[in-house]
């Protein structure tokens, strides 16, 4: 017990440099059972973390790219250390592709949005403000996580993005601007037929979503990013009935806002139930890999130093 208290504690201390995000999880159906409680993300069907036990009683490591001292991961290299061998982390494949923007002023170290990138590396892409893509010509299958007056739950996207569809179909499909069927003498019934589907067909790919912008910031750095004109237009999405379960929560702000890696996990979950119309079986649970481990490490060591 002494030598966990002390690695608890060491860990503790390591994420106030090295941390995490702004906030937590704790799902609906993760809170029922009292013997949940202590650990609401218990149910989740995780990889094995021995290696990343094996790693914490070693302590810090070099990073293989930059050789930097760290715990578990490198949050500038997007790595693991070398005591955390990368084919023992799990690689998670996400249904569409997930741009992140991080606040310059972000501390790296208490980010978790290098979770995602370690754990789903060719769907995940960080970017710097102020150095972020132009959304506008694809607008139409982008979509914000963030919460706002405007905001849509995740069941109405397909709903919403009609309009940008529509748009875009029509500008980049000559057959929107030909006359209605009937008046076509020329076309074949066969032909018509056709040519419907195939509109058709383009207007449903329109509407499916394949990307999704995460900001990353503590929430009294985000209007500097959520006001830029690149993301305006963009259909936001908030995520109302998750609640955190980060450790570094910001006081005054709501329990329904999340730290980084717990948004894009709930909207996965959320996303693979509503949009894909799939029983949810915990395909995307290995986001919070290294998000569990920190978790129970980091609440161990308050109830050691009598903190709860």
């Amino acid at each position: 017990q002494l030598t966990m208290s002390l690695n608890s504690s060491t860990l503790l201390n390591e994420e106030n440099s090295q941390g995490l995000k702004r906030n937590t999880l704790e799902s609906p159906e993760l809170q029922t059972p009292s013997s949940l409680q202590d650990n609401p993300l218990q149910q989740l069907q995780l990889a094995s973390q021995e290696v990343l036990e094996k790693a914490k009683k070693s302590g810090r490591s070099k990073c293989p790219r930059c050789s930097s001292s760290r715990m578990f991961y490198c949050y500038t290299c997007f790595v693991p250390v070398e005591t955390v061998p990368t084919k023992e982390i799990p690689v998670v494949k996400l249904p569409l592709k997930i741009d992140i923007i991080k606040h310059p002023n972000e501390t790296d170290g208490k980010s978790t949005a290098v979770h995602a990138k370690l754990l789903a590396p060719d769907d995940v892409t960080i970017y710097k403000y102020p150095c972020i893509p132009e959304y506008k010509e694809k607008r139409h299958e982008i979509a914000l996580i963030f919460p706002g007056p405007n905001s849509i739950s995740v069941r109405d996207i397909a709903f919403h993005l009609q309009k940008y569809a529509k748009k875009g179909v029509c500008d980049n499909d000559d057959d929107c601007s030909r006359e209605p069927f009937l008046k076509q003498a020329k076309i074949e019934p066969e032909e018509e037929k056709n040519l419907n589907e195939r509109i058709s067909s383009n207007r449903s790919e329109g509407t499916r979503l394949k990307k999704i912008v995460f900001i990353d910031s503590t929430w009294n750095q985000t209007n500097k990013i959520i006001t830029d004109e690149r993301l305006q237009g963009l259909l936001q999405i908030e995520l109302k009935t998750r609640k955190t379960c980060f450790w570094r929560h910001q006081k005054g702000k709501p329990d329904t806002y999340l730290s980084t890696i717990e948004a894009i996990y709930y909207f996965l979950v959320d996303y693979h139930q509503e949009i894909l119309k799939e029983n949810y079986k915990g395909q995307y649970d290995n986001l919070l890999f290294f998000f569990s481990f920190m978790y129970t490490l980091i609440k161990n060591a308050k109830c050691c130093a009598g903190k709860e």
